[in-house]
């Protein structure tokens, strides 16, 4: 349900308004609008009566959703959402893009890598200390030493940092060094790890699922906004079909999508919905052109000795001819890199 206030309505009589719904036991959220402000209501069945609500005092009117999400639509919020760290903006005008090693491997590995994305123009250093993993004989991560180390890296290098976390208990450890929680794959279906990162005041992106829908995507990142955290960043990373020629088969279109159906920004990873390093740029470069926010990007500069997902990352130079790429269709398309 999405509730219009009188434009003129006071703070404290919005304040009221979000009380009495909260007080019926509804997720409440509120969107501030150029000319009005909205209000959205989760957990809203079909028969529930809409009509004692439209009669409170600074309603202007009250619609149901055609969506099942309430929060992550933009029947909620019209404006794209930014989703701002620092100086960094992402959702905005310019491109952000994330790079850096599948998994932090060592003080060595981190520090030049951090300072070779950091040279191409990249904000933000990705990086796994505790990796998730098919098989249990892969290396899975050097755990809150690599988190140390990715943290080190990125002060040195005037970057934020993004790392996945795998289950609620990580929560408080985590946060201690990242500035963005990253939800992969696997966990976008973990509901109650997402409602723990709702309460939490730290973006997270929510990777798509191997072989999750849009809607479903939207879903889970209804889970993170409906616990209050608004910091929500989507990810196309690929999604799993009959096909074997790539690790993945990247929805280019799942962009376009997205920002019609969403206000949250949407990022993709070509390096995940690729496999191949060969295949990286030229996906690379239709994301941009689609409408991507960002690009995460995996960047080794040695990858035949990574412990994790070599055959996929780039080269420090290849990053640099990516950039150089990317920026010309963003210009294009009348973004920033």
């Amino acid at each position: 349900m999405v509730i219009f206030l009188d434009k003129d309505a006071p703070d404290e009589k919005i304040q009221e308004i979000i009380d009495k719904i909260r007080e019926l036991g509804f997720s409440v959220q509120k969107s501030e609008g150029q000319n009005q402000t909205v209000i959205g209501v989760g957990g809203i069945k079909p028969e529930y009566d809409l009509k004692p609500i439209s009669l409170i005092e600074g309603v202007s009117k009250v619609l149901g959703i055609s969506e099942p999400y309430v929060f992550a639509g933009r029947e909620f919020k019209q404006t794209d959402t930014v989703v701002q760290i620092g100086d960094v903006k992402i959702g905005g005008e310019e491109v952000v893009i994330f790079a850096g090693p599948c998994a932090v491997e060592s003080e060595e590995q981190i520090f030049n890598i951090a300072g070779q994305i950091a040279k191409a123009g990249a904000k933000i250093l990705r990086g796994g200390a505790y990796k998730p993993r098919t098989s249990p004989y892969s290396f899975q991560g050097l755990g809150e030493q690599g988190l140390k180390l990715i943290r080190q890296a990125a002060d040195q290098n005037n970057l934020l940092v993004i790392t996945e976390i795998l289950e609620s208990s990580q929560i408080d450890l985590i946060g201690k060094y990242t500035d963005i929680f990253q939800v992969g794959a696997r966990n976008m279906h973990n509901y109650p790890l997402l409602k723990e990162l709702g309460k939490i005041d730290k973006p997270v992106m929510l990777k798509r699922g191997w072989s999750a829908t849009i809607d479903e995507l939207l879903m889970s990142a209804e889970y993170i906004l409906a616990g209050g955290n608004m910091r929500v960043i989507l990810c196309e990373r690929g999604i799993r079909t009959f096909e074997p020629s790539t690790r993945n088969t990247f929805d280019v279109s799942a962009i376009p999508v997205v920002h019609q159906k969403s206000h949250l920004p949407i990022i993709a990873d070509p390096s995940h919905a690729t496999g191949f390093r060969d295949k990286v740029i030229p996906v690379s470069r239709a994301a941009i052109a689609a409408g991507a926010d960002g690009l995460m990007i995996e960047v080794h500069h040695n990858p035949q000795k990574a412990l994790s997902d070599g055959p996929q990352a780039l080269l420090p130079d290849q990053l640099m001819q990516m950039m150089t790429e990317i920026r010309a269709i963003a210009k294009a398309i009348g973004r920033t890199i």
